[in-house]
């Protein structure tokens, strides 16, 4: 064979290979459109597009879509020409047409080209975001009919900005993300204990430095404030305000000398409000908090619920909490998984295991997937969506470090799936399900997808998520290690000895044997019991001789407790060890090793996700890896620092 024909031999593979990558990215869409059906073959804009809109409502609409061609460097135009090039239609049609829904679109791509239907401007919107993540190869698009809805009106993401700043740029970054992923609810969390964050004329000295605990002096002027709002309208993003009362109210305290539950704490709350209602018109709702707080005045709550439905807004406030009046929505955020049903007046927004900031990076995108919004496959009259949370209860030496600590794009990416979609799975998931689940090639499908998005991107972006599935773990245990967590088994010398016997698998770069919530979350263990001794052990593939990098992990400590760092020397307090082929791995030199936690002390690199990975010299073939997973007792030494038993170990490339 001459050199001629291998040259054409291996273009051709590569050709084949790009248009198969090309394919995957094209069907790699997120959220996953409820009804999609691919065709045979691609529509050419190698010549242009014509773009045509039947009304004046679908200005911004307009926009996005030029926007979208410019950057697929595709011509477009906005006349009729003579080579009577494919059409892009942004249409809007009566709602009879479509169905119910106000946010669902019809989007075609065929011979004559690209038409997105919709019977309001946010399904036409909708639909652009859907096209925008089509990948386009040699000005080729890929032939489709999609039909798309929500299972949720109510997709939301909740910001504390009240315990740690973000500034404007940031905030504005991740409205663009929930946009792009059809999320349509932005919680703005902006008083707290910590600061006030939003300036008031009448009371200029509520947002003073002196008047702030952490991040002193940074908050929002009324200006940037309606920025946010504006930003979010044109992205068909509806901006919540939450103005927490009576609780998490120091700084309002501070200020003002008195109880905001006191006759003179209602005449200055009653002030601000009017102030914030004047000041930001056309907000619909208005989140009132009320958790987290002894009540001493019962008359408070109700008063300031018609006080500020006086002022036009419907309220929101969180379940459990204070003496919420009937007609304020509720919003779930503790308990266990329990069914929502169709019955009564009262609504309710699902907020319960949703703070990733409880979570560990990789779990964050495990349980979001499966999580089942209110135990309910979608909508009814009492449930209308959920909302994530992020709550950065702990301080962070800087906003982007709370990217890091916690999964925010990926748990972005994940929530929008399921709360676009629905369904899920019944109770909690920590741990990526077995692969005999009807559930698993779900997991899977979406984890292929969301590695897509991460590359196209985020990759500029924090995005702490690696490939789980087909990382299979041998668990091997109990041994009773008489809260002795040093002592050692025959796993250690021998871990793959014809005498050990495999107890169960688990599958994941993170596996939780234990969750600190062990009431209503299992963990990979059936049967966990205290002062055993577990080990895990797997084998990992290399092409060659090479050092690699790699998330090791033990207890990953949440972000809103006051976790004590590790001991040095160690990896946790629990003695936790690592084999790579018999050679034990050493912990990091912990920068606070030893340290006792506290909230106004930032994380550094306690955990995987936010430090350097451990670098690992593998051998060509086989490597053989063992974890070790003693525990003593289930109880924490503190309420605020939980025992979550647990490992992390998995390549990071």
């Amino acid at each position: 064979m001459d050199k001629r024909t291998l040259k054409f031999i291996s273009l051709s593979i590569l050709l084949i290979l790009f248009a198969f990558v090309s394919v995957r990215a094209q069907e790699s869409l997120i959220p996953l459109p409820t009804h999609v059906q691919w065709s045979e073959g691609t529509l050419d804009l190698s010549k242009g597009i014509q773009l045509e809109t039947n009304h004046t409502d679908l200005v911004n609409e307009r926009v996005l879509v030029e926007d979208i061609l410019t950057s697929w460097q595709i011509e477009h135009s906005t006349t009729e020409t003579q080579n009577k090039l494919p059409v892009l239609q942004l249409k809007l049609i009566s709602s009879s047409e479509l169905n119910e829904s106000s946010e669902a679109y019809e989007l075609t791509i065929d011979d004559r080209g690209i038409s997105i239907s919709a019977s309001t401007p946010t399904g036409i919107f909708y639909g652009l975001q859907t096209l925008r993540q089509f990948n386009i190869q040699n000005k080729q698009i890929r032939k489709v009919t999609i039909a798309d809805q929500p299972a949720f009106s109510w997709r939301a993401f909740l910001l504390d900005v009240g315990r740690n700043y973000q500034p404007m740029d940031m905030l504005k970054e991740q409205i663009d993300i929930l946009s792009r992923y059809k999320m349509n609810v932005l919680h703005f969390h902006f008083t707290e204990d910590i600061a006030w964050r939003l300036a008031s004329k009448n009371y200029p000295g509520l947002t003073a430095a002196d008047n702030m605990t952490r991040w002193e002096g940074k908050y929002y002027t009324q200006e940037q404030f309606q920025e946010l709002i504006d930003y979010c309208a044109e992205r068909h993003i509806l901006f919540l305000p939450e103005i927490d009362m009576p609780g998490h109210s120091a700084a309002f305290k501070r200020f003002f000398g008195v109880d905001m539950q006191s006759d003179s704490g209602i005449v200055y709350i009653k002030e601000l409000l009017k102030e914030f209602s004047e000041t930001f018109a056309n907000l619909p709702y208005l989140h009132i908090g009320g958790d987290e707080v002894k009540i001493t005045n019962n008359d408070f709550m109700p008063e300031i619920t018609r006080y500020v439905e006086s002022l036009g807004y419907k309220t929101v406030g969180w379940d459990p909490g204070s003496n919420l009046m009937p007609q304020t929505i509720r919003q779930l955020w503790m308990g266990g998984a329990e069914k929502i049903e169709e019955s009564g007046e009262k609504v309710f927004i699902d907020s319960k295991h949703l703070y990733i900031n409880h979570m560990d990076p990789l779990e964050t995108v495990t349980t979001l997937f499966h999580r089942k919004i209110g135990e309910q496959g979608d909508e009814h009259a009492n449930l209308i969506g959920a909302t994530l949370c992020s709550w950065p209860d702990r301080a962070v030496s800087k906003p982007i470090d709370m990217f890091y600590q916690s999964s925010i794009y990926p748990a972005i990416l994940t929530f929008a799936e399921r709360s676009w979609r629905g369904g899920g799975k019944t109770g909690w998931v920590a741990n990526i399900v077995p692969k005999n689940s009807p559930d698993y090639q779900e997991f899977r499908d979406f984890e292929r997808r969301l590695l897509v998005h991460k590359d196209l991107y985020f990759n500029n972006k924090p995005f702490p998520y690696v490939k789980q599935t087909d990382l299979v773990w041998d668990l091997i245990g109990p041994f009773d290690n008489n809260g002795d967590l040093s002592k050692s088994f025959i796993s250690e010398d021998h871990p793959y000895s014809n005498e050990i016997k495999v107890t169960q698998t688990a599958e994941g770069g993170t596996i939780i044997l234990r969750h600190w919530w062990a009431d209503v979350i299992k963990g990979a263990l059936k049967q966990p019991e205290e002062n055993t001794t577990w080990y895990a052990r797997t084998k990992i593939w290399s092409n060659k001789n090479e050092l690699v990098p790699f998330w090791i992990g033990f207890n990953d400590l949440s972000r809103s407790y006051a976790s004590h760092s590790p001991q040095k020397g160690t990896w946790d307090e629990q003695q936790s060890e690592v084999w790579v082929n018999g050679l034990v791995i050493s912990p990091p030199d912990w920068k606070q090793g030893g340290e006792k936690g506290a909230l106004e002390t930032p994380l550094i690199d306690e955990s995987y996700s936010y430090r350097e990975p451990t670098m690992i010299r593998l051998n060509k073939g086989w490597n053989e890896v063992l974890v070790k997973l003693p525990v003593g007792e289930f109880k924490g030494k503190s309420w605020d620092s939980p025992v979550k038993w647990m490992f992390t170990f998995i390549p990071y490339k």
